[in-house]
């Protein structure tokens, strides 16, 4: 075992304005799987969190509510510790960012940034609902992005690329408060001076602080230049108030990070730990964040340039997650998926959940599918049928023997692959590879049921003389059981509990593989039930906020054939970039009963295509003809090689297959609107 680490995690802190959902737990349960790992390797882990609980958001939904804004951060906060809990949710602490702790700090912070001479301050134009009568917030005013122009996007930063910028640099900027157009009007803002730590930065994002991915795209944003962060909102807001600058507030990303620091100081004021031992500069602890990749620029660039420019330390290592799917598709109100975490747990086990995602999950930015069918199937067949199967054919016949463990291993090249796995399995959840750690365990419990399914102990039991073998090997099977559990503890934490009374042991990675002979067990009791199907519909139907659509009169023709597929958003369609093509060869595919090989001029380069038309086009007839093609379809490699877009064509197969051609005097390369 390596010496006592001392170690702070923290995770993004959920806004206090909505309640908890699926989403939300990929990262909390990533996290708590992570801490409870290191608290289970013997360090001194704590793992702080807090509502974020500023801005106008919070302002407007407690006006709405008829409640004053403490009202309503404090009933959230309550919604939030108890869905976390029923989550098994592990926190040391969880605070607020609406305290005295966040404020000390923040204007802490704030002071050194001004008198290090980052801050700046001058006039700018605003966003202004005329008829609310305040400044909009960045989220509270929507547009066209200026750089994708991908519509309605909000006034901080574009979900579809990425780029951040100044509300009022958005495209047809409209009040999500109001509706109303916003008008320019003049306000002095107070501004981070980000630019100037853009040397700093490209070290600090090099240093192993991010994953590899994570820290070549935040090149792409250093090398596209940086600018002064605006730090500061107008009055009317709800937040902290800015130190000398009256009707000025501290924006609530400037004082949500610091929120980290402010829960864990609570915590230390309650407990007598040192809060300067973990944030100052020559600190000899750990710091991780764990958060979505939505919001990577404010953990791996605002964030690291204020502590360094405040003289407090930087993280050790931010670690980025991808987004939640449910069945391939975005989360969705309509269909039942965006699901609440309240709504799961009114139907399902916690530790369902915990383990999917743990199976999921990986040390990368990956986005992580909760797929309903693979969900039950997995939970079933790898935590009962697998893990918890052990224990129930084995633990009986101890019993029927006194229920004390024979001190015979027996079969020790077995029991060795479990000694051999401990330390690769506790690397991988070091790393955060939790998927592939749960492969490897699963992979053990296959082996275990192997041996006693070839061991068939129920029949030796039959016959007489043999008590000693069938101890033996149920003994060897209740050990492969307690590394198992011991594996899974920190993903499992309410069955391991209930294991380590049945064991009549603590399951710690220390013992994992420390055989248990002579050792007496209680009697054995279902550890977990089967995922039922019906629980998982009934969650989805509780789910759906929207009444169905009224059913449309039965299709008839080719629509009966061939359904029109699931409606998509405008801005799915607009990502498609269809363009003129003129064929200038064509030829057969050797081995392909339906290819062509196509080779299209889209006006300054050229595209190898594969389509499906053969049955309809002698291949010499086509060239010269225009067509239109998808052109920024990714490649795809086939077979006959690699295709780089697709032609449009439409008509019921066979020889009726019909490319689209434009009107003469098209050229290669226009764009088709």
């Amino acid at each position: 075992m390596t010496a006592q680490r001392k170690i702070l995690v923290t995770s993004a802190l959920p806004y206090a304005n909505g309640s908890i959902h699926l989403g939300h737990m990929v990262e909390t349960i990533q996290t708590d799987i992570w801490v409870r790992f290191q608290k289970m390797r013997g360090h001194d882990c704590i793992y702080v969190c807090a509502d974020d609980a500023h801005g106008t958001a919070i302002m407007l939904t407690a006006e709405k509510l008829g409640k004053t804004p403490e009202q309503q951060i404090a009933d959230m906060k309550a919604e939030h510790e108890r869905d976390f809990a029923g989550f098994l949710i592990g926190f040391d602490n969880y605070h607020s960012t609406h305290s005295s702790e966040n404020k000390e700090l923040s204007e802490l912070i704030y002071s050194r940034l001004k008198a290090n001479g980052h801050i700046a301050e001058r006039m700018i134009t605003q966003a202004y609902d005329p008829e609310k009568g305040l400044f909009l917030a960045d989220r509270y005013i929507k547009g066209t992005c200026p750089k994708c122009k991908t519509p309605d996007q909000y006034g901080d930063n574009c979900e579809a690329c990425g780029a951040t910028y100044s509300p009022m640099d958005l495209i047809d900027p409209k009040s999500a408060i109001s509706g109303a157009t916003p008008i320019a009007k003049e306000s002095k803002h107070l501004f981070f001076k980000l630019p100037e730590f853009t040397e700093y930065l490209r070290e600090w994002t090099r240093a192993g602080h991010l994953q590899p991915e994570v820290a070549n795209k935040l090149a792409e944003w250093l090398e596209g230049g940086l600018q002064e962060w605006d730090i500061s909102r107008d009055a009317p807001y709800f937040g902290f108030e800015i130190p000398g600058e009256p009707d000025k507030y501290f924006y609530v990303w400037l004082d949500a990070p610091i929120g980290y620091m402010a829960s864990l100081k609570n915590l230390c004021d309650r407990t007598g730990r040192d809060f300067s031992s973990y944030w100052k500069p020559d600190s000899d602890a750990e710091v991780y964040h764990f958060i979505g990749k939505d919001i990577i620029n404010f953990h791996a660039l605002f964030w690291p340039a204020m502590l360094s420019s405040a003289q407090f330390r930087t993280p050790t290592k931010v670690c980025a997650h991808g987004f939640l799917t449910v069945n391939g598709k975005k989360m969705s109100k309509s269909r039942g998926t965006f699901v609440n975490a309240r709504t799961y747990l009114e139907h399902l086990d916690p530790e369902y959940l915990r383990y999917y995602y743990a199976s999921k999950l990986t040390a990368g930015v990956d986005d992580l599918d909760l797929n309903l069918d693979d969900f039950v199937a997995r939970v079933n067949s790898d935590l009962v049928g697998k893990v918890v199967n052990i224990a129930s054919r084995t633990a009986k016949f101890v019993q029927q023997q006194g229920g004390v463990l024979s001190q015979e291993i027996a079969d020790t090249a077995l029991w060795q692959k479990f000694v051999d796995a401990n330390e690769p399995i506790a690397q991988l959840f070091e790393e955060r590879d939790f998927g592939r750690a749960m492969r490897e365990i699963m992979a053990l419990a296959d082996a275990a049921n192997e041996y006693i399914a070839t061991q068939a102990p129920w029949s030796m039991a039959k016959e007489a003389g043999r008590e000693k073998e069938v101890l033996a090997v149920c003994t060897l099977g209740i050990n492969m059981f307690a590394a198992l559990m011991t594996w899974l503890k920190p993903v499992l934490p309410k069955t391991a509990a209930a294991a380590e009374e049945f064991l009549d042991t603590e399951l710690t990675w220390r013992n994992a593989t420390l055989f248990l002979s002579s050792h007496k067990i209680n009697a054995f009791k279902p550890l977990m039930r089967r995922v039922e199907l019906e629980k998982v519909n009934q969650m989805i139907e509780a789910s759906k906020s929207e009444a169905p659509a009224p059913a449309a009169a039965a299709p008839t023709g080719w629509l009966a054939k061939d359904p029109i597929a699931e409606e998509i958003e405008y801005a799915d369609f607009a990502k498609v970039d269809l363009r003129i093509a003129k064929i200038i060869a064509a030829e057969p595919v050797a081995g392909a009963d339906k290819l062509l090989q196509l080779t299209l001029d889209l006006g300054g380069q050229t595209r190898n295509v594969f389509a499906g038309i053969k049955s309809a086009y002698d291949p010499a007839t086509l060239v010269g003809k225009h067509t239109v093609m998808v052109a920024n379809l990714k490649p795809r490699k086939m077979k006959f090689g690699l295709s780089e877009g697709m032609v449009l064509a439409a008509g019921p197969g066979g020889k009726e297959i019909f490319l689209l051609e434009p009107d003469t005097g098209a050229e290669p390369g226009m764009k088709v609107m």
